[in-house]
Parts: structure tokens; sequence; C-alpha cells
């Protein structure tokens, strides 16, 4: 069967086209700027070069009928429309309703509809993806994967806030954190790098990119992740700020006398290591440099960085009771051997040595920890749109 992954976002709309039968990516691409001047679809089949095409995208719907003729047409395309067997729609917040992926139908749309105010940015745009979807492909199948529903097996005591429980009840203000997908599918690759039942298990996956967050996994299941109600809580991060005392908005909101917009704004998108940096860099290639040449914010940023890293290990050890592998993942986690030395470095408390030549690796499954390490330490690519198109495979075969 042939699926076709969706991702979109406020202005853009990532996909990729996969055989389910052998998990090869037969195409994957970017439609960029959606309703915006300069809008382009960029996509590259399958071991040919990538093709650019600058065009008028003025809302999502024009954006799919872009990438189904991009994948159809008679001298780049790679399918045809019949062929397509199912659609599988990352949907970013699914709040309580939903603890699994699910087939796409008119209460599942509302049910997504009626979470949105959980996450404006995403949810509907994730939803203009699926009617346009369902207008291009009438009676293809379509499946909702959330990046909320990992984490839903967190107990009470993990995902309450220290709030008024009626906030709770009325509002559904509680931890329901991200990246889901991401942590699902790297467990589970843990497990098989490891030769071990997942339900064996108990993990710590380091989901470490512009946006990072940590969970810990419990015999194949979330017990608890660093985001909260919002992708800003947890870790500091390429942009946002992470933990901070919620007192820090209103001493900012008067001292600069700025508006809760502004100081969201300024968590969100001038924060995290980049703000820490004396913006040098979001980027942990630049941050490395500057750290090496003695960059005072940049070693600052790396620093604060790695130490939250660090600690929320450390507390998600004692949640679990143990741990028998820290796994890394996403664009820091999978390809900077410096910023997981950093790190590593201070889990001597674990018991954790490095291999100093296999922590050189990136992108590439890899056992990276010392012979006499008493915990595995592992770099697993994460594959976000695969775990996807399994999740939409199992429910419609």
């Amino acid at each position: 069967m042939k699926i076709l992954v969706i991702n979109c976002g406020s202005s853009s709309l990532k996909f990729q086209l996969i055989d389910s039968d052998s998990e090869a990516v037969i195409c994957k691409g970017l439609c960029e700027r959606i309703g915006i001047d300069g809008s382009q679809i960029v996509y590259t089949p399958a071991g040919k070069e990538k093709i650019t095409k600058v065009t008028p995208m003025p809302d999502h719907n024009r954006a799919i009928e872009l990438v189904i003729e991009a994948l159809t047409n008679s001298e780049n395309g790679v399918v045809s429309l019949e062929e397509i067997g199912a659609v599988g729609h990352r949907i970013v917040h699914g709040g309580e309703k939903f603890t699994k992926s699910v087939i796409i139908n008119d209460e599942v749309i509302k049910a997504i509809e009626e979470v949105s105010d959980l996450a404006p940015l995403h949810n509907p745009a994730n939803l203009i993806g699926i009617r346009a979807c369902q207008k291009a492909m009438p009676g293809v199948p379509m499946v909702a994967v959330f990046d909320t529903a990992f984490h839903q097996t967190m107990p009470e005591e993990a995902y309450l806030y220290g709030l008024p429980h009626s906030y709770y009840e009325k509002y559904g203000i509680r931890r329901y954190g991200f990246h889901g997908t991401s942590h699902s599918y790297v467990s589970k690759r843990a497990a098989e790098i490891l030769g071990k039942d997942a339900k064996d298990l108990k993990l710590i996956v380091c989901h470490l990119g512009n946006g990072a967050s940590i969970s810990a996994v419990d015999g194949g299941k979330c017990i608890d992740t660093s985001m909260g109600l919002t992708p800003l809580e947890g870790l500091i991060m390429g942009t946002r700020s992470g933990d901070i005392d919620p007192s820090v908005v209103e001493f900012i909101m008067k001292k600069e006398n700025s508006t809760v917009a502004d100081v969201t704004n300024l968590l969100n998108k001038k924060s995290g290591v980049f703000g820490l940096s004396d913006e040098l860099s979001s980027d942990f290639r630049d941050l490395q440099k500057g750290y090496e040449e003695g960059h005072a914010g940049a070693k600052r940023a790396v620093d604060a960085f790695v130490y939250r890293v660090v600690k929320y290990i450390g507390a998600y050890t004692a949640a679990l009771g143990r741990v028998d592998a820290i796994c890394f993942t996403a664009g820091v986690g999978e390809n900077s051997g410096f910023v997981r030395n950093l790190i590593c470095k201070r889990l001597s408390f674990l018991g954790a040595t490095v291999d100093e030549e296999a922590n050189k690796a990136h992108g590439e499954d890899k056992i990276f920890s010392g012979a006499d390490s008493k915990v595995k330490l592992l770099i697993v690519p994460t594959n976000e749109e695969l775990a996807i198109a399994r999740d939409t495979v199992a429910l419609c075969k």
C-alpha cells in the first residue's frame, strides 16, 4: 500500500509518499509560504534530483492539488492517484479525547475542532489539510495521528498542575506533552537495537532539536514528559525559554510596559539558547563553533541547555526507578557528538561512560556507551513520517 503522509503548518505543508511494504520513501517534499508571496513546492522523488516549482499557493487546497500533481505528473511523478491507499495526517493536539490514532470521520473532525484552543496555531491548519485531502481524494481513507497521544498514558500525578482542580475540569488545563510520534518511534526502535522486548525496558528518550523534549518510557508507555499544556514548557530550546517562574511574565510586562502577547512571543521566539547566547544563534553548529572559540554567550547557552537536559534525566531516572538506556534523537541528539558528550559526561552518577569513537556517529543507529557503562547510550534517528505511515496502515488494512 502507498501511504501519503501530510503534516500541515499554518503556512507550510510537508509530505512523504511511503511504500508500506518496504517502508521506503518514494517521494518527499514541502510546500512553503502558503498564502504568502513567493510560495513554492520543493520535492524529491527517490533517486532523483530535487525539483523546485515557484507558483501561487493561495491556500492549502491549492497546496494539496500541487502535491498530487507532483506525485502523479507524467514527467517526474512516482504514482497514480488510484495507488494512494490512505493518507496519514499529523495532528498536533488531541487533548484527552484521543489516546491513539483513529480513522477520520465527521465525529473525529468535530473533536479536533473542540480542542483547537489548546493548539490554535496548529490544529486549524491540520484540519485544513484534512479537508483539502478529502476534497482532492474522495473515498480515500484518512487517519489522524496525534502528537499528544503517546503521552496520554501519564498518570494523574504527572500530568496535573498545582492549580485549582476546577481549571482542569472546566478547561482541560494539564500537561499533555508533544513530539509523541517521535518518542513512540524511538522507544520502539531502541528496543529493537538492544534486542529486548519493549515491555522489559525503562528508557529515557531525549528529542533534542530546535524544539526539545524528554520522556520517561516504562514498558513501552510514557509515564512523564517535559513539555506541558504547550510546547513551551520543559527544556531550554532553540528559541523557547522552557521552564520559568510564571511570575516572570508579569515582571517583564511591568518593566518593559509590554503585553501578554509581547512576552509570549519573547518566550517562544527570542529566548532559549538564542537569547542566552546574546542572539548569536539558535543553531547548535554555530553555538559549538562559538563555544570552542571562547564566545561567552555560546558557552553560557550550551552549558544551560546541557544542565537542563541532565536535570530532567536525573528526575526521570528517579521516576522510573532505574534506567536501562538513554536515547538521543532529532537534529541535535542525532548529529551532535559535542552536545551528547557534554551531557553524558555529567551522567557518571548513573555509571554511564562514553565510547568516544562511537560518539562521532551521526544520523545512524548507534550504541555509543563504553564497554563498562552501566546504562546504554543510543543514537536513534527519529522517523515521525514512518511512524505515521505505520499507524495509518494498521488502521486501514
